[in-house]
C-alpha cells in the first residue's frame, strides 16, 4: 500500500467512527431500539452518510479523491 492510500484508508476510518459513534449515541438516546439493533442501525447510517476516499495513480501522480452523498462530483484532496 502506498502513502496515499494508507491516508485515504485512515480518513475513511475516522470519518466512519466519528459518524456511527455519533449515530449510536443518537438512536440509543432518542429511539426505542433494544439489543443488537443500535450497533446494527448506527453501522448503516454510518455507511450510509461517511464519504469515500480513493488514491488514483493519474498521469500526474498518485492523487487522492473524495466523494459523499451531500457534494456533488468528487474532489481532489491535497
Amino acid at each position: 500500500m502506498t502513502k496515499l492510500q494508507i491516508r485515504a484508508f485512515l480518513y475513511q476510518l475516522g470519518c466512519f467512527a466519528i459518524l456511527f459513534i455519533s449515530a449510536r449515541y443518537i438512536v440509543a438516546h432518542f429511539t426505542n431500539l433494544t439489543g443488537f439493533w443500535i450497533p446494527l442501525t448506527a453501522f448503516v447510517i454510518g455507511t450510509l452518510l461517511s464519504p469515500k476516499f480513493h488514491a488514483i495513480k493519474t498521469k500526474d501522480g498518485e492523487k487522492l479523491f473524495m466523494k459523499w452523498i451531500f457534494m456533488k462530483g468528487i474532489k481532489e484532496i491535497g
